[in-house]
Formats: structure tokens, C-alpha cells, sequence
């Protein structure tokens, strides 16, 4: 399911009054909000659904596959999504 299908999914399930538009508003509104929570308390938790938290990778030493060189790749940070076990059982 990419974006398109989700804005599609939305619409459909809060019934035919609802527009497209409305659709897409709401989706980005969980969307921003999420990002914000990610980016202020560097955890979100949606009861029922997951865990979105930042994860922190260690700087490491790498190979350039093309040279087959060492390089040094730098630490960084990357969301993490954990799913609930709610969700787990539902797949």
C-alpha cells in the first residue's frame, strides 16, 4: 500500500461525505504529528498498532564495494519501528 492507497483507504472508512482532500489533511496530520513526537520525545507509542523510536548507529569501519577500499562510515541516527503484539497477531 503506498500513500495514494491509504488517502483511498481513509476516505472510504470515515464514509461518502468525506472528500478526498479531507482524506489527505488527515493522513498528514497523523503523519506531522508523529515526526514531531519522534523529534521531541525520540519515542512514539500507538497502543494497539507499534512503537516508533530513534535509533543510534555506531560510527564503523565499511568497504567501498566498488574499490573494495576501507572507509570510515559515521554514526547516525534512524527511525526504528517496533509493532505492537496486537499487530504481530493479526498478520
Amino acid at each position: 500500500m503506498n500513500k495514494a492507497e491509504l488517502i483511498e483507504a481513509v476516505q472510504k472508512a470515515l464514509g461518502k461525505d468525506t472528500t478526498k482532500r479531507a482524506a489527505d489533511e488527515a493522513v498528514e496530520a497523523v503523519f506531522d504529528s508523529i515526526a514531531k513526537g519522534i523529534k521531541k520525545d525520540k519515542k512514539v507509542q500507538i497502543i494497539g498498532f507499534g512503537t516508533f523510536e530513534v535509533k543510534k548507529r555506531a560510527a564503523r569501519m565499511g568497504r567501498n564495494p566498488k574499490t573494495g577500499e576501507s572507509m570510515k562510515i559515521g554514526a547516525s541516527k534512524s527511525v526504528g519501528f517496533k509493532p505492537s503484539s496486537v499487530l504481530k497477531g493479526s498478520l
